[in-house]
């Protein structure tokens, strides 16, 4: 997949859109009743990187401030969804030692990776940071993780919704009319290409989640090194 190419269709289509004013409101966003909960790998940027996304955002809250802006402790990148929010999961309904060794399994043989986060992208209902994986790493690991859940009998819901290739991170959802779309699009335009950071992947998470991946939600099943010892995070800021 061409990622460049795939991001900017998605914020040409979005665009359209949220420039009517015509954004699609998360209605479960505060609703308690909302039952949703899931299984992920996920992996977490480092502070420096998420400190520059939460400075980004300030700017957008000064013009949207009725939107839900993710916290840094709830910024992330999906590795896979294994098995994907609904409604009345919870976690006596599955082993969660059989999925915290098979990631421990899988990840042993998978050497660290880098992302690149780089600009913002748009859908109808969220503002998303635009992620690169560097080299095949990722790939490699969702792969190997596919595989394994395919055979192993055991609960989960991989592709079912579609098939993850992004590196992206969801930073802001729509959660009430826009005040101001005009506004809202200038400054996305502004950050279309606005380098965020690379960073240094060697070790991934395995939460029982929501679907906001809200840390006051999240269960923590295990975080496991990728491949050999584990390096030191690494950040190169932008220039």
């Amino acid at each position: 997949m061409n990622l460049t190419a795939h991001y900017d269709a998605m914020r040409q289509a979005a665009v359209h859109q949220l420039a009517r004013g015509e954004a699609e409101l998360d209605s479960l966003l505060d609703s308690p009743l909302d039952t949703r909960r899931g299984i992920t790998l996920l992996a977490r940027p480092p502070a420096a990187v998420t400190a520059r996304i939460g400075e980004m955002l300030t700017d957008f809250r000064r013009i949207e401030p009725n939107q839900y802006y993710y916290p840094t402790s709830d910024m992330h990148v999906t590795i896979l969804s294994i098995i994907c929010c609904y409604p009345g999961f919870t976690l006596d309904l599955i082993d969660p030692t059989a999925y915290q060794n098979a990631v421990r399994t899988i990840v042993q043989s998978s050497a660290p990776f880098s992302i690149r986060f780089a600009g913002l992208t748009a859908s109808p209902g969220s503002l998303i940071v635009k992620g690169f994986p560097v080299g095949d790493g990722l790939e490699n690991l969702r792969t190997a993780m596919r595989r394994f859940f395919r055979s192993a009998g055991l609960q989960h819901s991989i592709d079912q919704r579609y098939s993850i290739q992004t590196a992206h991170s969801t930073v802001l959802r729509f959660r009430s009319p826009l005040q101001n779309p005009a506004r809202l699009l200038e400054k996305l335009a502004n950050y279309q290409s606005y380098f965020i950071g690379s960073f240094e992947i060697d070790a991934v998470e395995l939460v029982y989640n929501d679907w906001y991946q809200r840390a006051r939600n999240t269960v923590l099943l295990g975080r496991f090194p990728l491949g050999a010892p584990a390096h030191p995070h690494s950040f190169s800021p932008a220039a």
